[in-house]
Order: structure tokens, then sequence, then C-alpha cells
């Protein structure tokens, strides 16, 4: 990529934090603070995949900057899906990941399926055309917390891993430190496919 400075458009430090950890040094990730850019960016689209490419397309229709932006939704098979794009204000519109996490243990109490995947989307916008990168990750749905790290969902989260992906075998996302989660989860892969993207152009 020959001009490596890239806005990474949301406001989550746990997401950047985790992003920068990813990206390669030579490509330079800005964030929307860094742009001054301190309104809140539209989510008003009906996929994961629409909401990625809004808050992109915002970014840099309206600041003129190369651009990523991400949407990640839980699927519970159970529950049809849900809560999917609206993950982040399932339970709400203050966002509140411990009312989201007890919202979704609630309606699962007693469900024996517990299947459930992460997908992360990955929008990129880059002198106005846009390519999309998708991660998943499959798991179940714990029937209670586990653990401190991480964010969102992580505590109730466990991923299907084999023994030999991980030195030791946690229950949960929020039970791995952050090098082994960016080893399997779905945000890494997303990323690992922009990275890829980004080495080639």
């Amino acid at each position: 990529m020959k001009n490596n400075t890239l806005v990474f458009a949301t406001a989550n430090k746990n997401k950047i934090y985790e992003i920068q950890r990813l990206i390669p040094e030579n490509i330079k990730i800005l964030s929307l603070s860094d742009i001054n850019c301190t309104e809140e960016i539209p989510e008003t689209q009906p996929t994961i995949e629409g909401n990625a490419s809004q808050k992109a397309f915002y970014v840099y229709n309206k600041y003129h900057i190369n651009c990523f932006a991400d949407d990640t939704g839980l699927e519970v098979e159970a529950l049809d899906g849900r809560p999917g794009v609206l993950s982040a204000r399932y339970a709400g519109g203050n966002k509140n990941s411990d009312e989201n996490m007890n919202k979704i243990l609630a309606e699962l109490q007693g469900v024996k399926n517990r299947k459930a995947r992460f997908k992360t989307v990955i929008s990129l916008v880059i002198n106005g055309n846009e390519i999309q990168f998708e991660g998943i990750v499959n798991g179940t749905i714990l029937t209670e917390k586990h653990g401190t790290s991480g964010f969102g969902y992580d505590p109730v989260f466990a991923p299907d891993i084999s023994d030999s992906e991980l030195s030791r075998q946690p229950q949960s996302f929020a039970e791995m430190d952050l090098t082994e989660k960016n080893k399997i989860s779905h945000r890494a892969l997303a990323v690992n496919k922009l990275v890829e993207y980004l080495n080639r152009i």
C-alpha cells in the first residue's frame, strides 16, 4: 500500500487496541479523534455488512481520507440469529455489555442448543472504492460469565477451538489474553484478510 495511513472509523478504544496489535507497523492507523471526528457515526443499516459500509463511507465522504470500519454481531442459533446487527444495543440504547449478556443468558435459560457465532465484517474504502472482509468464529454461549478480559459478550462466549490452537483451553474469550484471542477471533480473521489485501496493493 503506497499511502500507508488509514483511519479506523471507531470510537471503541478496545477495538483500536486489538487492531493495532494485528496491523503491520508500516501501516499507520489513525483514530476518529486523530481527525477531529467527534460526532456519532450512524449505524442504521439492517445488516452487519451494511453498517460497516455505512460507517466507512461516512468518514471517507466527510473527511476525504482512506479508512476502514468494522461491525460485529453475535448470532445465536436458538434465538434465530439474534442479537446479530443489534448486538451492541440488545438490552437498550445505552450499549451496556452486562445488560446485554444478562438478557442473552435469561433468554437461553433452560435451552439446550447454545450454538452461536461471532461475525465481523470490515469495510475498507480507498479512493472511493470499497472491499469487505469477513471473519467468523463458531462457539457456544455459556450458562454464566467467565473471565474479566476482552469486552462485549466475551465472558459468555466459548469459541470452538482445538487443543493445538492454544497452549491451554479457556472457557471464554474473556479468559484469554489478547495474544491468544488474536490467534482465533472473528476480528483477527477479518483483519488478517484486510492486511493481506493491503500488502498486495
